[in-house]
């Protein structure tokens, strides 16, 4: 597999991918979109993401917020893979409403790639740096609630990068819930080109002309990286840590779709959920599950299993 080559196929890929990501996004906004319409939102966000998010979403980042009796532990929200904290922003003021502390960040803003030199792009750099980035937004946090730990809703690269920092930035002792919403824990088939890729020096290849278009986190998550070797090596789960793993089987990035359950391990609870068994009739996908009332009843339901609600309205 010549270079050229290799920089060709990780192009197409990188395509491909974003073009999965912005058409639901767009398709879930307006429902009388046409095909070309669909196509052309990928080409169309080289101007830059909108929103960009440099607004928190309303209801987050409330600095002067004090957890209560009934939610003591803040709710920090973690974006996926190019992607801004505004993917949160129809979550973000559900909870408020329920009475969290709310906040969220972006995080792995690397312009060295392509696709990082977008506007309002993030989730592009490594993930170990981005779990810095966490850890040191979960201090700040802790910091101004005075609450000894916070709950994690991470949505794909989100759960994974902050599996990253359970393990090794010391997040497990400050951390009470991590829920992982079609997390890419074991890694994305990146549509089915990891299975055709060859082993050895020409996947090492690929995956180094993936990382010089869409970032070094996209191929970080590519099944059978070495980051995700070395992440699942001591087993998914950390002591002390609960762990709600919610999966749709409309998921298109986290492939096969249950490759993102986790398996408890010592001193951890974690419970597998299809989002299907809540609402047979939730179609939506990866990029747009933050959107899906169905999603939002069961983080909320995880946080507080005395929330009542509407699972599939």
């Amino acid at each position: 597999m010549d270079t050229k080559w290799r920089r060709l196929t990780a192009a197409g890929v990188a395509a491909g991918i974003l073009t999965g990501i912005c058409a639901p996004t767009a398709q879930a906004e307006a429902s009388d979109q046409t095909p070309n319409q669909s196509t052309t939102a990928a080409s169309d966000i080289a101007g830059g993401k909108d929103p960009d998010g440099s607004v928190p979403p309303a209801g987050s980042d409330d600095w002067t917020c004090q957890p209560t009796a009934a939610h003591p532990r803040p709710v920090v929200l973690v974006h996926g893979t190019w992607a801004n904290q505004n993917d949160w922003n129809m979550l973000a003021p559900q909870l408020k409403s329920e009475g969290y502390c709310v906040f969220s960040l972006n995080y792995g803003r690397d312009t060295s790639s392509v696709l990082g030199t977008i506007p309002g792009m993030y989730g592009v750099a490594d993930i170990r740096v981005s779990a810095k980035e966490l850890a040191a937004f979960v201090d700040r946090v802790r910091a101004a609630t005075h609450a000894a730990k916070v709950d994690l809703v991470g949505h794909s690269q989100g759960a994974l990068m902050s599996r990253q920092y359970l393990r090794f930035e010391g997040g497990a002792d400050k951390v009470g819930r991590l829920i992982s919403l079609a997390g890419t824990n074991h890694g994305s088939a990146m549509r089915g080109v990891a299975g055709l890729l060859p082993a050895g020096s020409a996947y090492s290849g690929f995956s180094a002309g993936l990382a010089g278009i869409a970032g070094t986190a996209a191929a970080q998550q590519l099944v059978g990286s070495d980051f995700l070797q070395a992440i699942n090596a001591a087993g998914d789960t950390d002591p002390g840590v609960s762990y709600t793993v919610l999966a749709s089987t409309f998921d298109d990035a986290s492939t096969p779709p249950q490759a993102t359950f986790l398996q408890a391990g010592p001193g951890a609870t974690v419970d597998n959920v299809w989002v299907q068994d809540f609402c047979r009739t939730d179609t939506f996908e990866h990029a747009t599950l933050p959107q899906s009332p169905t999603v939002a009843y069961i983080i909320k339901k995880a946080l507080d299993p005395a929330y009542t609600g509407i699972p599939c309205p």
